[in-house]
């Protein structure tokens, strides 16, 4: 992690959903964030990884990763992130060569990410999704996820990073 300095996080807590890589919670800790786990702790943002839900795709895995995203981010949102204000979710997509209906899968988290965008804002909880590419290394998502669960941050909402591909990002 060359680009974020050091204790950019400190003390900021992040909540880990959906069997986020080692790299994501490896950067997130070196950088000062605390894991925890997602209850009525003070959190200050939730990060759901949807690759490990749904696997090699198929229709039962996308069904299976957006309701496992929904259930993660309600309950998250409802036992922390809206009590407290100011927060971020960040929800990251297969990559677009894991299987059947990827494409579709990532599609969905955008469109939850955007919904809530709207939906939250008044809260304060901003949303964003990650598209990784298909060459995208799991030590880029950690290094955008890192910026995004950081105060630099908290201007995104309402939109989806797509690495790996132009434009980097999409705008509603």
């Amino acid at each position: 992690m060359t680009l974020l300095r050091q204790g950019l996080l400190d003390g900021r807590a992040v909540a880990l959903a959906g069997g986020v890589p080692p790299a994501i919670r490896d950067a997130l800790g070196a950088l000062g964030a605390l894991d925890v786990r997602v209850d009525a702790s003070p959190i200050n943002a939730l990060v759901y990884d949807a690759g490990p839900a749904f696997a090699a795709g198929g229709q039962d895995p996308l069904r299976e990763c957006i309701e496992q995203a929904w259930v993660a981010v309600r309950e998250a949102a409802a036992g922390a992130l809206i009590p407290a204000g100011a927060a971020k979710v960040v929800l990251i997509g297969p990559r677009p060569d894991a299987g059947p209906f990827a494409e579709a899968a990532r599609a969905a988290l955008e469109n939850l990410a955007r919904t809530l965008s709207v939906e939250w804002a008044r809260y304060g909880v901003g949303t964003v999704a990650i598209a990784p590419g298909g060459g995208t290394t799991d030590e880029e998502i950690a290094e955008l996820v890192c910026f995004l669960v950081s105060p630099a941050g908290e201007y995104f909402t309402g939109c989806v990073f797509e690495l790996g591909a132009a434009p980097l990002i999409r705008s509603s």
